[in-house]
Formats: structure tokens, C-alpha cells, sequence
């Protein structure tokens, strides 16, 4: 099989309770590379009130690799202050220079740092953190990469450590490209839970625990149903509470990353075809319209069925709709495996999700990348290395 043509061809698996399955994983070709986007600094501005600039820096970095792709299809998970992008070596050059690109523009519209590396996966495997790999079907629309082993972990702590990254880092060569953001949209107002509370939740159990680990992840996985009710009940983005907003201050951020250029003229004519854009979106999906594109009744439940408000990257990654009481059980039973030495686990509460969305095709590809507000998964990522250091 082409090495390029990998990810394409892995088998769906129906059921995210599959992911603890390790059958279902297979080995990224060692021909691979991991490459890894965040922000430097994402906590201080978390708590500067730029949350949605930390995940819109995150999501971009995502889209413009996808229109490098074109055709081809890459695995990729989001952070909520980055990702994590894997790739094949035809595709590794184009990419960074769109990574670069895209880090031009962090630092430009919105005074942020945006880290970019590539380490090799025969790196990581070397030094014995395989990285392997199934895909989840989560909608008709999107399939989801799933990542055990270690190694994406690995790979990130280099690409951030002072002195490996300084060898894995994507530099700068000196040429100024514009990335194709293409597909990139910010028009969803914040979105409330429809129980009181947004858990981001962070759970990665020990690694001493070796295969018996997954058999854990299924039994967690398990209790959060138990205590939340099935997806429909905690999924985070609600059909009743999806609003999008013609709000130009939501909307100017799309606007900094999308326009043709930064003169004031073509942003303002951007600005203004987004929001009749979405005057008419929002209109023919509450007179359920039906063109010949899509039918705009149900466009809601297109986008809710794409989200991520669920995956595993060497850890379980969750963005959990409920009330105080289940929050309050579910930290219960988090604390007493953790202190039994069993697992280490961040969370971050909030009273609304945020969506940043990847639409290729209104009635096709996309991806709508979910977040608690207000800081979501970097403040659990805090609220975890907290832990991990005790």
C-alpha cells in the first residue's frame, strides 16, 4: 500500500467504546511525520480573555495543512490551543511552509506565538513510544484519527522541550507565503449548556498499566455514562441553544484570517458578504428550506453530528454537557483513582461550549471543533500538570 494513501485506507469503526480495543490500531508508517502547532504562553492568554483567539490560532493551523492536502487524506486531532497533524514525507514541505505562513499570521493579526515542529515517527518508535493509529466514524461527514502508544505525547514534549526543539522546530526560511484558510468559519454564537454546566475533561491513566490501560479507559468511558446518560445527553452543542450571530465583533476574527488582504476595503466587503451569508443561513434554516445543495432543516444536525467533543490522543479528551450534582460524582470517582495511583485527570468548568468550524461542503466534509469556554482544554491541561507534579 502507498504509504501516502495510509490513513485513507484504515477501516472505520462504528462505536467510540471500539477505541479500547487495541485490534482496531495498526502502526503509522515509520516514513511519517508528527507535526505539532500551539500556542507559547495560551494559559496567560486564557486569562487575558483570549480564549477564542487561542482556539481559532488552533484550528487554522488545521485548515490551511487540509488545503495542502487537497485529495489526501491526513489524520489530525485538535487541542484546543493547537494540534497535532500526521503526514507523509511527499507532504511535509508544502505543509510547513503553510505552517510558517500560518505562524506569520498569529503573530501579525492576533500578537501570538504559534510553535510549529515536525518530529519524525521513527524517532519516537526508536525510542519506544509507538505511535498507532484507528479512525472512528463519527458522522457521514467526518472520521476521526485515534492515537495510542505514547508517541504523539512524545513527540510534543520535544517539540517543546528548550533544547530538542530547537531541532524539530519548523524555521522560518526567510520567504513570505499566505496560507488557504479556506473552509475556516467562526459564526456559531458560544453555546449554553442546556444543564448549567460545560465539564472539559482531561483523564490519561498510567502507563505501568500497560495493555490492561484501554480495558481502564473502557471502564471510564463506562462510568461517564453512567452518570451523564448516553451522547445524545452530554453531547455539549444542543440543537435549541445553536445560534449563529451576525454580531461584527464575533465575527471580525474570521475576518483577520479570511479577508484577501489586511486593507481596511477588502475586510469590510469580507465582514459584509459573511454576515449576509449568515442572515440568509440562518433564515432558510428556520423556514427549513430545501435547495438543491441541502436541506437547511436539518443543516443543524449535520454540523452537531461532525463535532469532536470526543477523541483519544494518548489520553481521552472530553467536552461534557450536565449539572453541578453528576460534575460533582464524576470528580469523585477521578479523585479516587487518582489517588489510588491509577490515573492523573484536569478539568475546567464552564457554563457554555464554543464551536470553530471546518465546512469543505455544507452537505459534505466538515468538522466542528468543540471547546469549553472561558479556557477549556489548556485550563484542564493546566489543571493536570498539577497533579501529575504531585
Amino acid at each position: 500500500m502507498n504509504s501516502e494513501n495510509f490513513y485513507s485506507a484504515l477501516p472505520l469503526l462504528d462505536n467510540f467504546l471500539k477505541i479500547t480495543d487495541l485490534g482496531n490500531f495498526v502502526d503509522v508508517p515509520d516514513d511519517w511525520y508528527i507535526v505539532v502547532t500551539d500556542i507559547r504562553g495560551s494559559t496567560k492568554a486564557i486569562e487575558a480573555g483570549k480564549y477564542k483567539e487561542v482556539n481559532l490560532l488552533g484550528a487554522c493551523s488545521i485548515a490551511a495543512v487540509l488545503n495542502v492536502a487537497g485529495k489526501i487524506e491526513i489524520p489530525f486531532i485538535f487541542g484546543g490551543d493547537g494540534a497535532s497533524l500526521l503526514m507523509g514525507p511527499s507532504l511535509l514541505p508544502a505543509a510547513k511552509i503553510a505552517l510558517l505562513a500560518t505562524q506569520q499570521m498569529a503573530k501579525t493579526e492576533f500578537d501570538m506565538d504559534l510553535r510549529v515542529g515536525a518530529v519524525p515517527v521513527k524517532v519516537v518508535v526508536a525510542a519506544n513510544y509507538p505511535v498507532k493509529i484507528a479512525k472512528f466514524k463519527v458522522s457521514e461527514n467526518y472520521s476521526q484519527a485515534v492515537f495510542i502508544g505514547g508517541g504523539l505525547t512524545r513527540a510534543t514534549e520535544l517539540i517543546k522541550d528548550p533544547a530538542a526543539g530547537n531541532i524539530y522546530s519548523i524555521k522560518n526560511p526567510g520567504v513570505s507565503e499566505t496560507a488557504d484558510f479556506s473552509g475556516l468559519e467562526c459564526r456559531w454564537q458560544d453555546i449554553p449548556s442546556k444543564y448549567g454546566e460545560i465539564v472539559t475533561l482531561l483523564v490519561m491513566v498510567r502507563e505501568d498499566f500497560g495493555q490492561q490501560s484501554h480495558q481502564f479507559y473502557r471502564k471510564i468511558i463506562k462510568k461517564i455514562e453512567y452518570i451523564y446518560g448516553k451522547e445524545n445527553s452530554f453531547n455539549p452543542i444542543d440543537r435549541e441553544n445553536l445560534k449563529l450571530t451576525l454580531n461584527s465583533a464575533k465575527l471580525i476574527k474570521e475576518t483577520q484570517v479570511r479577508a484577501s488582504s489586511d486593507s481596511w476595503l477588502d475586510r469590510q466587503m469580507y465582514l459584509s458578504k459573511i454576515q449576509l451569508e449568515t442572515a440568509v443561513g440562518s433564515l432558510l434554516m428556520n423556514l427549513k428550506v430545501k435547495t438543491e445543495e441541502l436541506d437547511w432543516g436539518v443543516y443543524k444536525d449535520i454540523a452537531i453530528a461532525a463535532t469532536d467533543y470526543r477523541k483519544f490522543d494518548d489520553m481521552l479528551r472530553m467536552v461534557i454537557s450536565g449539572n453541578e450534582w453528576r460534575r460533582k460524582k464524576l470528580t469523585r470517582y477521578l479523585e479516587r483513582n487518582y489517588r489510588e495511583g491509577k490515573l492523573v485527570y484536569g478539568l475546567q468548568v464552564s457554563d457554555r461550549a464554543l464551536m470553530t468550524c471546518l465546512v469543505f461542503e455544507r452537505s459534505g466534509r466538515q468538522v466542528h471543533f468543540v471547546d469549553g469556554a472561558d479556557g477549556g482544554y489548556a485550563l484542564a491541561a493546566k489543571d493536570m500538570k498539577q497533579r501529575m507534579q504531585n
